[in-house]
């Protein structure tokens, strides 16, 4: 007991490496014998250190599925897109083209522009992922995807998107590809991933964003030209495929 009456050395209990202290020590059972007993409710498996199980689960599951992955780009686009729609037709050609240069495609594995591009990669006789996300709507990979992993977590999918790709091409899309649109560049600009080109793919529907980038971010001094210069437009299918050989290209060069 200390000066003024405060104990400076609490009763304490351990569990493994956590130490508790006063009230929280009062527990009425210990770990293995939670972990043992199979009655009452199952609220267990929801606990932040059991999720920290199921992330890393999800890290080794995903890095296993996809190490054997050859070269490959990532698209992105809307989910929304219908099959008679022109930008489908895009997404096909654009999965195809992307088979034919020898390169795999990674997309969400879901419905729209991504089965788009996965189908066009599919039947040029590429080589398909799908990786999918868990969400409260149904959604299911697309049967076009050869090899197709699912995720309960966002920032998992995301690494895996990050990792296993040589470019990231961005078809028209929404918040979910805006979201991924931003991240890679944030990457980019700051050196976490090198020689990564970010392509946007449909003039019309990009050409606003990357104004607002060019006339508000970079006028006001937000980020610079080479940030800019990060962002490569086109409408042109051929187009976009240089730009990933250029840099895969120059990446293999300088390693």
């Amino acid at each position: 007991m200390s000066d003024n009456g405060v104990d400076e050395h609490p009763k304490e209990k351990q569990r493994g490496p956590v130490v508790l202290r006063r009230q929280r020590r009062e527990e009425l059972t210990t770990t293995d014998q939670r972990l043992l007993d199979s009655r009452g409710p199952s609220d267990w498996v929801h606990t932040d250190p059991w999720r920290v199980l199921r992330i890393q689960a999800e890290f080794v599951e995903g890095f296993g599925a996809l190490a054997e992955v050859p070269s490959a780009v990532t698209v992105f686009g809307s989910a929304r897109t219908q099959r008679d729609h022109p930008e489908y037709e895009l997404g096909r050609g654009l999965g195809g083209a992307l088979a034919a240069a020898g390169y795999a495609v990674i997309t969400g594995g879901g419905p729209g522009a991504m089965e788009a591009v996965n189908r066009g990669c599919s039947e040029a006789g590429g080589f398909s992922v799908g990786l999918g996300i868990e969400l409260p709507f149904e959604q299911g990979l697309n049967p076009w995807v050869d090899l197709g992993v699912n995720f309960r977590y966002f920032f998992v999918r995301k690494t895996m998107f990050i990792k296993y790709s040589q470019a990231f091409i961005c078809l028209p899309g929404g918040f979910g590809t805006l979201d991924e649109l931003f991240e890679a560049l944030t990457l980019v600009q700051t050196k976490k991933v090198t020689k990564f080109p970010v392509v946007l793919f449909g003039r019309s529907y990009w050409q606003g964003l990357y104004d607002w980038v060019k006339n508000s971010a970079l006028a006001s001094g937000k980020v610079g030209e080479k940030d800019l210069a990060l962002l490569h437009l086109t409408d042109d299918i051929d187009d976009a495929v240089r730009v990933v050989d250029e840099s895969h290209k120059a990446w293999g060069d300088a390693h």
